[in-house]
């Protein structure tokens, strides 16, 4: 006799995987051109992520001193 939280899992770990099947049946491997922009905007938010951290260092580094 099952009880209605092994339904429950059971169900969730079914349907991620019909999903997931579903999300790779429909994606495409990007051409060079689309890879690169990927690429360059990524980094540059990196870029931007870690000038602000580290702006935000040195600010608190001089408030501190």
């Amino acid at each position: 006799m099952e009880t209605e939280n092994t339904t429950s899992w059971k169900y969730k770990i079914r349907s991620f995987i019909f999903q997931s099947v579903r999300v790779l049946k429909i994606t495409k491997k990007p051409d060079a051109t689309e890879f690169k922009t990927v690429v360059k905007v990524s980094g540059l938010g990196i870029l931007i992520i870690g000038l602000l951290g580290f702006i935000i260092q040195m600010i608190t580094t001089f408030i501190k001193g």
